[in-house]
């Protein structure tokens, strides 16, 4: 069954109304090799999909048709699919690197369990999963209507879950952690510094995997 929750449409209504929501770059992308074949999980209009190298082998899926859109009237060329990313429509062993930037939080535990069981089928042995999403120290953490252990629904409709470092590793235990750590940073809101915190992680798929 998919993990697709009616508070996603959320995402639909918001790109709808407002357009493309995320401006600027994304910092950190990593280098990979020319011709790596690489999944971008809940791309939405683009951002990270804008900062990668044309030079990969680029795939990319949303569950929001609009967010498509979007992304297509900025990147022509990239492959999307409409697709939820805890039911991936991929063969196993599809892809040496997958991104997934702030969706995994967008989903009820179930939903996360399922989309880390997806992406290590998906990924090649010695494969990397790229992942970020908020961590618990987040200026937003409790706020809105509390669903499940630190997961909010907030009054547009949007699910949010917040990460410990420890979280991640066991979330995606089926992957080898290769670096976990968390960003910090300030925003100033009415001139008042407020803490922004996001888990950043890469795991990779163990190479015993390998068919000899």
């Amino acid at each position: 069954m998919s993990s697709v929750d009616s508070n996603l449409n959320a995402w639909e209504r918001d790109y709808s109304i407002r357009g493309r929501l995320w401006g600027g770059g994304v910092r950190g992308i990593p280098h990979l090799s020319d011709g790596t074949s690489v999944l971008e999980l809940g791309c939405g209009d683009g951002k990270t999909l804008a900062g990668m190298p044309c030079s990969w082998k680029i795939a990319a899926l949303d569950v929001s048709p609009q967010a498509l859109r979007l992304t297509r009237r900025m990147l022509p060329d990239i492959r999307l699919i409409l697709a939820d990313a805890a039911l991936l429509p991929f063969r196993e062993e599809s892809f040496d690197a997958v991104f997934a930037f702030h969706v995994t939080g967008h989903l009820r535990l179930q939903g996360r369990e399922a989309l880390a069981r997806e992406v290590a089928r998906v990924l090649v042995p010695g494969g990397k999963l790229f992942f970020r999403d908020f961590g618990t120290e987040d200026m937003r953490m409790g706020q809105g209507e509390a669903v499940e252990e630190s997961t909010y629904l907030r009054g547009a409709g949007i699910l949010t879950h917040y990460f410990t470092e420890v979280e991640a590793e066991l979330l995606f235990c089926d992957l080898l952690p290769i670096s976990v750590g968390t960003h910090r940073w300030k925003l100033r809101v009415k001139g008042k510094e407020m803490a922004r915190a996001e888990v950043e992680a890469v795991f990779q798929k163990d190479r015993s995997h390998e068919v000899l």
